[in-house]
This record gives C-alpha cells, sequence and structure tokens, in this order.
C-alpha cells in the first residue's frame, strides 16, 4: 500500500538524509529522489512531482518554506511535510501560514513521521504534539492580540520592530511626534504590555512575525 505513495525527501545533513531514505525504503515507501539543498529540491519537485515532499526548513540556497511557496505559485499539488528541529513560534507561525500539511520534530521518534505521512496521503494535516503546544500557548495568544490593533498601529509595530525612532515613523507617516506617542501608548494598553522603557521595541522585535 505504501508503495503508492511517492515521497522526495530534501535535508543539508547527508547522514540523515540517507538514513531517513533507508527507512522510508524500509516501510516500503515509492521514494523518487533526494536533494541536499533548496534549490535541487525544488527543480526535482516540479519535475518529478512526488505526492508528497518531506523538507529540512534550514537548507543552503532556499529553505524549506522557500521551496513550498515556489511550488504554491507555480500550483504544484505535492503536500508538504516539514522535519525540522525548529520548534520556534516564528517558524510555526510560518508554517501555518502556508498551509502546509504536517510539522514533524527530527528528535520524535520515526513513527511519528510515518504516522503523519500516512494521515497527510489521506487528505488529514498531521502536526506534532509540540507544534499544536506551541501554537495554542505561543501562538495564537499574540494573534488575538494583534486583531485589537488598527492597520494603521500594526504599520507603527511594524516600523518600531525595523528599529525607527519616534520622530522617524511620524516622518514616514505624515504624523506628528505627539500623534505616535499617543499611539504607542495605545498600543501598549491593547498588547497588555507592562509600563517599562523600551518595552514596545522588545516586544515588535520578538514578535515581527506577527505584523508582517
Amino acid at each position: 500500500m505504501n508503495k503508492n505513495i511517492s515521497l522526495f525527501i530534501a535535508d543539508d545533513h547527508p547522514l540523515l538524509l540517507n538514513g531517513l531514505a533507508d527507512k522510508l525504503q524500509e516501510y516500503n515507501y515509492n521514494l523518487l529522489g533526494t536533494a541536499e539543498n533548496g534549490a535541487i529540491a525544488l527543480d526535482k519537485i516540479m519535475d518529478l512531482k512526488p505526492s508528497i515532499a518531506i523538507l529540512d526548513e534550514e537548507m543552503p540556497r532556499l529553505t524549506g518554506f522557500e521551496v513550498i511557496q515556489k511550488c504554491i505559485e507555480q500550483d504544484i499539488e505535492t503536500k508538504f511535510i516539514i522535519l525540522t528541529s525548529h520548534r520556534e513560534k516564528a517558524f510555526i507561525y510560518k508554517a501555518k501560514k502556508l498551509n502546509i500539511s504536517g510539522y514533524i520534530i527530527k528528535d520524535e521518534p520515526f513513527i511519528e513521521l510515518h504516522n503523519c505521512i500516512q494521515s497527510v496521503n489521506k487528505g488529514v494535516p498531521y502536526f506534532s504534539a509540540t507544534f499544536n503546544s506551541v501554537f495554542e500557548d505561543e501562538v495564537e495568544p499574540q494573534l488575538k492580540k494583534m486583531k485589537l490593533l488598527s492597520p494603521s498601529e500594526r504599520t507603527i509595530v511594524r516600523l518600531i520592530a525595523q528599529e525607527q525612532s519616534t520622530k522617524e515613523i511620524g516622518d514616514f507617516l505624515s504624523l506628528s511626534y505627539r500623534t505616535i506617542e499617543k499611539h504607542r501608548s495605545n498600543i501598549i494598553n491593547k498588547l497588555d504590555l507592562p509600563k517599562e522603557k523600551d518595552v514596545l521595541a522588545v516586544w515588535a522585535k520578538q514578535n515581527i512575525e506577527f505584523v508582517l
């Protein structure tokens, strides 16, 4: 049955890549090919059109996310699973935005990846418990806070994250210094941040992915 599922895998660590290839073939999957960087992975996926591609996120030339984005732009029907060591909220959020089919952490047992492949093949997304935990505990609360901000306030947060001063933001938006300071105060209140020096700048840098 697994022979009907065509796979492609990409990872820039040869030992991991070869070990994963051996394991997938041991489970009788139809492995079409492998790649050690994102650019080769993209070319081969577009050529071979596997049912599912399993990609590391951090690879030379193109990241896993960049490969997925380019395949989406080309209407490639391949479904994608990210296999990575990253469990930070920025990666989890980006994976959700790309609407990928699966996300597995590398230190989890192979059976997790196998279960993910089986689920994705049936059209049901599959994410590791770590992914779901980070999304529910760290990503969703920030998204709810961001929804409280107006479009202009989101723009100001984005500029603050880029280390723009109040004066520079005011000049860019053609608003007075006092108006920008009022906006900053309102943003701090809406995000429920403590009234501390530079608190908004710190928050904006840590959460820049939510305002891009």
